[in-house]
């Protein structure tokens, strides 16, 4: 599971540094993840303190 979430947490990272403040949909369709991984890669993100969430969007710190 580890492996999986750090895999989606670059495809996130990714994403966001090309268009910073998605919310879940947009990442969701340019991931091209399930919701479960997406949520995965988020929480990895979150706790490393990469990206941060605010009015529904996620950005890089």
């Amino acid at each position: 599971m580890k492996e999986i979430a750090g895999e989606v947490a670059g495809k996130i990272w990714n994403a966001l540094n090309e268009n910073e403040g998605e919310d879940l949909k947009a990442l969701k369709k340019s991931t091209k993840e399930t919701d479960r991984n997406l949520y995965l890669g988020l929480g990895w993100l979150l706790r490393e303190d990469k990206i941060y969430g605010e009015n529904g969007k996620f950005n890089l710190k």
